[in-house]
């Protein structure tokens, strides 16, 4: 003890360590001064046993409220000299280290502990470090900066309110708020207290990608804790349920609403658990809240909002946003998301933010529609942490301004995702590439047209321009060329971009390493090589479905300046120079303008490839033997004319494999020829009577760990029993025609296979005993697919329970399905949102009402052949408000004139309807115009004709109806496409 203590001063505390095993105590007591404090051996004193501390008794007094009250209250303790103290060691001495003035480390491991010792003890001072250590920990962006699990934050809170210390809650309904997205991700996060998850939804800085991720949250959180079946939209308390209010259900995707209240409804069943009204009311509120807001974005100009109403349209945006996901919000318009941008910005002052709306409200109105946006409004909504948007199927009739807009206020953004969104043309994609600087991705995807010229016979083809639209990509050719930091471009699908607009294109291409031109049916071999060849940085080609052929091929496998990065490795590669060594990813299924000389060329060039799919190209053996690469890990050769011995020696030179298609290769089945032996560059093969697929399927189960396969003539059960060590770990599986695996084969699929998400059949024999065994053992599966298949399946198929499938095809398997048997579906696979019923012939009308009853979240809807069900209309299926995809075709002629734009006017994600003259009640069907399509993409009307039996007998009018042709018209940004081909489409 120091000199300047006096006895009176001294105390001694003695404390207790907490170590349960005697053995690792060492010593069992030990003697120290707080005089030392500094020069302490911690880890000794905290093994040991007991602990006495000399310690200055009026310092104990000043620094703490618990000593003070002990050593000057009338206690019996306020005498002693000895002061036994039971708390948790390691935390009593840091509060003595904190006392006698030492640092103190704060963590977020020991900042509750910490806490508790300086509420116990009364040290204010400590209190104070510990709420300013918290409120830096916590207000940092992002959950790296804090790590601090939601368990900790949830024991925090309750721990706050326990002892009434108000910053606690405070800032941890601020953190959670921020990171709502972290928060909802943790599996804890149904067990966050009730007022906690409120506080946290109504804080001003609630972060949240969309309000489809907070409803989701939602949902999650009350089918974990909800109990009451008698809650309603008017109870105040005591219902967990009522949180759900808090969604903003105006602004919900409406697919969403559709499909995923009832499967959580549904799922709340499964549990157990009595059925929550509350569930279906909620649904049919949101809808019906949906629906006036797209009626009112029709009115002219928009209706001024209350200020006391205006949040439930407000997008959640805040300064800590970095994602925003408007995808399939049909309802939002311009005007509310220039709105949400002003009420939220924090630069503004109110009545500047009136001014703002008065602006907007003009904006909006029909007869203002070269009205400009005010700079200075914009400049004042700066988000500078938004890096990425979403605004997916969502058809804005003012794009240019919500270019603007989003050039404005996003100014950091590099993603931005728009697919479905016909209204972005080149001209949209340019503004956004010259006044985004930070942008490295855009995805303009949208459906990939049924009449590609290499699959369809065209009878006649005529185009109509929509009036009033300049020819943007001619006007941008006479502009300075573009410069922009663009990495990855996807345009799949989009029939209106042309070689000019790839010459556009080039001209911002060189930072470009991911291109996406799958189904860009009007571009030339031409055109892509010359855009090819100015993509010096290119990684990932996508053409499938195009004219890629001769000069694309030439374009890969020129040399070009070699990049820095490859300096020195590969130096061996005779190729490394060319951007076909480059590539990880080459996609050019379909490209019949590629020869199997050019093939041949294009893969002796390639080397880094991860990804390669030449389904339905000249492919031969020969090109599988240019390649030496190992890299592989995806490969579809489906549909071509490769060999068993080549597609063994490619596999066995590439031991990543994961996902292999190769279903439709007639080749594969067979023994090997002297010729095709001879062929193959090494011996690595074993030279036997064995047939090609064998070897093949020897090669796979010693060499890959497969997630994904297809596979058709040559897959026997033998094939699978030699596979087994290669697919225990198999996601999807699909057996085509050829394929033979008969009935024991594929009821033990899922024992070999227990983890498929996945299984399509075509042309096998099955029965219900298979169908059962698939359905009951797979309880992860979530698309099942039989197609054209042998075998009779009865009512007994369907008494299973699949809650998690989502896509079922049952075409031409269950043709004495009854409305019984539909209604059992209904309730055994609930979250369907896909369904394709062919050759269904004793279904009628009342199928409809079963259908959409039972699934009111379908998105694709697919009936051919099914008897009677729309002899009276297809009233009953406009119910799916979330269609996207509808088919009918031979189910009874009832169909009305109108359909078409009806069903459009009712179902604003229709994009695509298919339909069969055969099927009208009039004799045919309107077709929409341009202006009245709604959310319209392709409209296919297929037309049959009579044919006498070439069997008949004398006198008999036997005949039959025979496919003649299909209509199909095609909308895109710059005009309508009306084609007539042979097939059926």
């Amino acid at each position: 003890m120091g000199p300047s203590t006096t006895d009176e001063e001294t105390v001694f505390l003695e404390l207790q360590g907490l170590s349960s095993n005697e053995a690792e105590v060492t010593p069992k007591e030990i003697s120290i001064s707080a005089e030392d404090i500094t020069t302490w051996n911690l880890p000794l004193i905290l093994t040991s046993q007991t602990v006495k501390i000399q310690v200055n008794r009026h310092r104990l007094i000043q620094q703490s409220s618990y000593f003070c009250s002990l050593f000057e209250g009338n206690f019996s303790e306020s005498t002693l000299k000895h002061l036994p103290i039971q708390w948790n060691l390691e935390i009593v001495i840091k509060v003595l280290q904190f006392i006698y003035g030492c640092p103190l480390d704060i963590t977020s491991i020991n900042f509750l502990p910490i806490l508790e010792g300086a509420l116990f003890f009364g040290v204010e001072s400590l209190l104070l470090e510990c709420e300013a250590w918290f409120r830096r920990a916590s207000s940092g962006r992002g959950v790296a900066s804090f790590q601090m699990s939601l368990d900790a934050l949830i024991e925090l809170w309750n721990f706050g309110l326990d002892h009434g210390i108000d910053f606690i809650p405070e800032l941890c309904k601020g953190y959670v708020a921020r990171n709502f997205v972290w928060a909802m991700s943790c599996n804890s996060f149904i067990d966050v207290p009730y007022n906690f998850l409120c506080a946290c939804i109504e804080h001003p800085h609630l972060t949240i990608n969309s309000e489809k991720k907070l409803c989701e949250a939602l949902l999650l959180w009350v089918s974990n804790n909800g109990e009451s079946s008698q809650c309603s939209l008017e109870s105040s308390n005591g219902c967990y349920t009522d949180i759900l209010k808090k969604v903003r259900i105006s602004l919900l995707p409406l697919s969403f609403v559709a499909e995923s209240i009832n499967m959580y409804q549904n799922r709340h069943i499964f549990a157990g658990k009595r059925r929550n009204c509350y569930f279906s009311k909620f649904a049919d509120e949101s809808i019906s809240s949906i629906f006036d807001l797209m009626k009112d974005k029709q009115m002219s100009p928009p209706c001024p909002i209350a200020d006391d109403v205006f949040d439930n349209y407000r997008i959640r945006l805040t300064q800590y946003s970095e994602r925003i996901d408007l995808s399939g919000c049909i309802q939002i318009t311009p005007y509310f998301l220039f709105l949400s941008l002003v009420s939220s910005s924090c630069n503004m002052d109110p009545s500047s933010r009136r001014g703002a709306f008065e602006h907007l409200i003009k904006f909006e109105h029909p007869k203002w529609n070269c009205y400009p946006v005010s700079k200075e409004l914009l400049s004042t909504m700066s988000f500078e942490s938004v890096q990425e948007l979403d605004v997916s199927k969502n058809q804005w009739p003012r794009v240019d301004a919500v270019i603007e807009c989003i050039n404005m206020s996003f100014p950091s953004l590099k993603l931005l995702k728009a697919t479905h969104c016909l209204n972005f043309q080149m001209k949209t994609l340019c503004d956004v590439v010259q006044n985004c600087p930070q942008i490295i991705e855009i995805d303009l995807t949208v459906d990939i047209s049924c009449v590609i010229p290499a699959r369809v016979s065209v009878i006649s083809a005529s185009t109509e321009p929509y009036q009033g639209l300049e020819n943007a990509s001619y006007k941008m050719l006479k502009e300075r060329m573009l410069s922009s930091n663009l990495t990855k471009l996807t345009l799949e699908g989009r029939t209106d971009i042309n070689d000019i607009d790839l010459h556009i294109i080039s001209g911002f291409s060189s930072s470009l390493s991911h291109l996406n031109l799958k189904g860009c049916s009007s571009v030339t071999d031409m055109g892509i090589s010359q855009l090819v060849s100015n993509c010096m940085n290119l990684r990932s080609l996508l053409v499938s479905d195009t004219d890629f052929g001769r000069n694309s091929v030439l374009a890969l496998s020129s040399d070009v300046p070699l990049p820095a990065h490859l300096l020195g490795l590969h130096h061996h590669h005779m190729h490394l120079s060319t951007l076909a060594f480059q590539l990880q990813q080459l996609h050019i299924c379909g490209c019949k303008s590629v020869t199997p000389a050019s093939l041949s060329h294009l893969m002796s060039h390639t080397y880094s490839l991860r990804s390669l799919s030449l389904r339905e190209t000249s492919l031969l053996d020969d090109a599988l033997y240019a390649f030496m690469g190992s890299s592989l890990e995806y490969v579809d050769v489906s549909e071509t004319m490769v060999s068993g011995t080549a597609l063994a020696y490619f596999i066995h030179r590439n031991p990543r494999l994961t996902v292999l298609k190769a279903m439709g290769c007639s080749k594969l089945h067979g023994y090997k020829n002297n010729a095709e032996i001879n062929k193959c560059p090494s011996k690595i093969l074993p030279i036997s009577n064995r047939s090609d697929e064998e070897d093949l399927f020897h090669e796979l189960s010693q060499t890959c760990i497969l997630k994904e396969m297809e596979f058709g003539w040559g897959f026997t059960p033998f094939s699978l029993e030699i596979l087994r060590p290669s697919v225990r770990t198999l996601r999807v599986v699909t057996f085509g025609l050829g394929a033979s695996l008969g009935e024991h084969a594929l009821t033990i699929l899922p024992d070999i296979c227990p983890l498929l998400e996945e299984v399509v059949l075509k042309f096998q024999v099955i029965s219900d005993c298979i169908l059962r065994s698939i359905m009951s053992s797979l309880r992860n599966l979530k698309v099942l697919s039989l197609c054209y298949c042998l075998g009779i399946l009865t009512s007994l198929s369907f008494q299973i329970r699949m809650p998690n499938l989502t896509t079922l095809r049952l075409e031409r398997v269950t043709p004495g399905m009854t409305n019984d048997d539909l209604i059992i579906l209904t309730r055994g696979c609930s979250s369907l949102h896909e369904l394709s019923l062919i050759g269904c012939m004793l279904l009628n009308s009342d199928s409809q009402h079963i259908i959409s009853s039972g699934w009111p979240g379908l998105r694709s809807i697919h009936l051919e052949g099914c008897g009677k069900v729309t002899c009276n209309g297809v009233s009953s299926l406009i119910e799916c408000k979330a269609l996207e995809d509808l088919l009918l075709r031979h189910n009874g002629r009832g169909i009305q004139r109108n359909i078409i734009k009806d069903a459009a006017s009712k179902l604003p994600l229709l994009r695509t309807v298919s339909l069969d003259l055969c099927d009208a009640s009039e004799g045919g069907f309107d077709t929409p115009s341009s202006a009245n399509r709604f959310f319209l993409s392709s409209v296919k009307i297929a037309c049959c004709k009579t044919q006498r039996c070439a069997f008949k007998l004398q006198n008999s009018t036997a005949c039959k109806m025979v496919h003649k042709e299909t209509i199909v018209l095609e909308w895109s940004s710059k005009e309508v496409r009306t084609t007539i081909v042979r097939e059926r489409v």
